[in-house]
């Protein structure tokens, strides 16, 4: 039999890969959350703060509106003030809330809703008007007057399941006022002069909140960001056009001595370098949030509406529909890429809306995937006609996919599995394995070496769509590296993933680097002009 060897290996994915399914995550992952934009999760991450002093505080941070131009006004990105928007964390493992914060949000415009108005025309046919800009000249940290539109929002902690548990009003420490306000989006530098400017006008928002019978202070935030996610989404909707495999040695080496004719990385395949998103991001106490488990949480966002919604024929800012019925979760979002790449399209839209405690429904999506078939279906004749083998399949063999199973539904024991174990979709962190350096943070998480990444819950500067790739095409049967050390995880036998080892990716380069050292972590947004 010839070797597997990867420059054989490149040609024919250069030649089959065309007609392979696409990989990727286009913040628009069910056909139901397409229509509902500001409902719907772009990403969510759970991680121990990194930032230096707060190594005794968890972050957590969901993104909401995906694929925000930074030029799109006059409305911008507003959140639904219909809408509840969720942050669950379960810490007993039996996969439902032990604690919730529910932010709910308010717009308004000034003067009573009646907005800024100007007097137009001569004396005597004079009519006073209302603008239609959300502002009308410059905002300052200090001068906001100008602004002709607010959000403000407010944050429940319910302890318990969200429908039945117990609800506090969490409050500004500094006002001791239960509501908070959102800046504006980053409208451009006539508006907010300079990207410096546009941040010292929205760390006005950022929050100290004080938690009921938690020592220590949380932080609360909500406002746009740069989107930190990265992924090279064109081409990998145009039916993957391009050699999913790294072209150098290693990541970012530039030698080109990889696969030939495979990816590199470069800034130029991120698709959403152009884009924002809007972020709740909340910082707590781990004290607060572990309970009396193992000191591992599992966590997940959810944003929902009430069941039924009447439109107004005749429609005002505000009052626009009424709305009413029981909350309805329309979204939900815990590991990335689950509903894009594991959930068929046929229950997507019923995993958007399930709870962690049902998705036993799911479980073959998940112990039997269709994508690393589908992928197999397209490569293996090719691979064996080019190199004269006879493999039986590429995709991994282990059924059920026990490594699979572990990485989205149990978690990893003695690193980020609960006690009590109840297989379901969530992000799971281990709070007692403490925070790697910004510096030091590998982007391949748990498999570079780095335990306080992925898939140890998820820091913004973990590579999720690489590993995510490689971990279906079986990376956990292989050893990787534990504390230094080569180690086999027990799930399943390399000789079950034939290329298990290949290092797939969309060459779009992410780092911690990318990213603030500081709370709440996501850079200043793109302005909406220069």
């Amino acid at each position: 039999m010839k070797a597997f060897t990867p420059s054989i290996l490149a040609v024919v994915i250069c030649a089959t890969f065309a007609s392979a399914p696409s990989e990727g995550s286009s913040h628009r992952e069910a056909p139901n959350i397409s229509r509902f934009p500001t409902l719907d999760s772009t990403d969510f991450y759970v991680f121990n703060s990194y930032e230096q002093g707060r190594g005794d505080f968890v972050t957590l941070i969901a993104n909401y509106i995906p694929l925000q131009d930074a030029y799109g006004g006059p409305n911008y990105f507003a959140m639904d003030p219909d809408a509840t928007y969720s942050i669950h964390i379960d810490n007993d493992g039996d996969a439902v809330e032990d604690i919730t914060f529910a932010f709910n949000f308010k717009s308004m415009l000034p003067n009573n809703n009646q907005g800024v108005q100007l007097t137009v025309g001569p004396e005597g046919n004079q009519r006073t008007v209302s603008v239609p800009l959300k502002n009308v000249g410059g905002i300052t940290a200090g001068n906001d007057s100008a602004a002709n539109f607010s959000e403000s929002y407010t944050v429940r902690m319910i302890s318990g399941p969200q429908k039945t548990g117990t609800s506090v009003q969490l409050s500004n420490t500094t006002t001791s006022s239960t509501t908070f306000n959102k800046p504006l989006d980053y409208v451009g530098n006539k508006t907010f002069t300079s990207k410096q400017d546009y941040q010292m006008y929205a760390d006005q928002f950022m929050y100290q909140v004080a938690i009921a019978n938690c020592d220590g202070m949380a932080k609360v935030f909500v406002g746009q960001r740069k989107d930190p996610f990265v992924v090279n989404l064109g081409k990998t909707f145009d039916l993957v056009n391009y050699v999913p495999v790294e072209g150098d040695s290693a990541a970012g080496a530039g030698d080109g001595s990889g696969f030939p004719g495979g990816i590199t990385q470069s800034a130029d395949n991120d698709d959403l370098a152009d884009k924002n998103i809007t972020s709740i991001a909340i910082e707590v106490p781990k004290s607060c949030v572990v309970g009396s488990s193992n000191g591992v949480i599992g966590s997940w966002t959810t944003a929902s509406l009430p069941q039924a919604r009447i439109l107004n024929p005749n429609a005002k800012f505000a009052n626009n529909a009424v709305n009413g019925g029981a909350l309805t979760q329309v979204s939900r979002l815990g590991n990335p890429l689950v509903n894009e790449l594991v959930i068929g399209i046929k229950d997507k839209d019923t995993f958007s809306t399930a709870h962690p405690k049902d998705d036993g429904q799911f479980l073959d999506y998940v112990s039997h995937p269709s994508l690393p078939e589908l992928l197999n279906i397209l490569f293996k004749d090719a691979v064996n006609t080019t190199l004269g083998t006879n493999f039986a399949t590429l995709a991994p063999t282990n059924f059920p996919r026990n490594d699979l199973i572990t990485a989205f539904l149990t978690g990893f024991a003695g690193v980020n599995q609960q006690t009590t174990v109840t297989p379901s979709e969530m992000l799971r962190l281990n709070t007692k394995i403490a925070a790697t350096a910004q510096a030091e943070q590998s982007t391949f998480g748990v498999a570079g070496n780095d335990l306080a990444g992925f898939p140890n819950g998820r820091r913004p500067g973990d590579d999720v769509v690489d590993i995510a790739l490689r971990v279906v095409m079986g990376r956990l049967c292989h050893p990787i590296p534990v504390a230094g050390v080569d180690t086999d995880l027990g799930l399943c036998k390399p000789e079950d993933a034939e290329v298990g080892t290949v290092q797939f990716t969309d060459g779009a380069p992410i780092n911690a680097t990318m990213m603030d050292a500081s709370f709440p972590y996501l850079t200043t947004p793109l302005a909406g002009s220069k």
